[in-house]
């Protein structure tokens, strides 16, 4: 398997994979649809990706013009793997690699809003449903207007309930889905 950006500055360059079997790269056709969702919203954003793998996600969003991506990973292998990758396509100056406990992370105080979150954690554990909680009890990690992505394999859909974000869509690629949250407006002051 060979992973690629689809799109922009790094159009075409061929990205490493992590090795062993601990990741689950994105395939091209759920990449292209996802950034084909998220559209024009993608340019000049910042963008966390929280379990970070190969970095495909977060390297596909800057490549197609976001500010600047922070990529958690806390896997050594990974964070090799992500920063050969941000060499080959020549995106490092925008983006930092931190080897971290995403659920550490979420549950210290928020260093920036993202106006975008990437959570695509390793598979049947729960981990989304954890990390969309943290996010939920510490919305500061998202900007007012932002979004959050979940990717995970659609038999671990189960519904939610959240205060501070909303579902607003979901898209099913074969065993890949995508379900996108919006941080909910906040209350007018009485």
């Amino acid at each position: 398997m060979s992973i690629r950006v689809i799109s922009g500055t790094a159009k075409g360059a061929k990205l490493k994979l992590v090795p062993g079997e601990g990741t689950r790269p994105i395939m091209d056709r759920v990449k292209e649809s996802l950034f084909n969702i998220l559209g024009r919203d993608i340019f000049d954003c910042t963008f966390l990706d929280l379990f970070a793998g190969t970095g495909s996600v977060a390297i596909e969003a800057l490549s197609r013009g976001a500010a600047y991506a922070l990529l958690i990973d806390n896997d050594v292998r990974a964070q090799r793997t992500i920063q050969d990758n941000l060499k080959i396509t020549h995106l490092s100056d925008r983006a930092a690699v931190r080897k971290v406990d995403a659920f550490l992370l979420l549950r210290s105080t928020p260093e920036r809003a993202f106006d975008m979150v990437y959570i695509a954690p390793p598979q049947y554990l729960g981990l989304w449903k954890k990390a969309i909680d943290l996010l939920d009890a510490a919305p500061g990690w998202v900007a007012h207007d932002g979004i959050v992505v979940v990717q995970i394999d659609p038999i671990e859909r189960e519904d939610i309930t959240l205060r501070t974000f909303q579902l607003f869509d979901e898209r099913r690629y074969g065993s890949t889905l995508l379900q996108f949250f919006r941080r909910l407006a906040l209350p007018a002051p009485e």
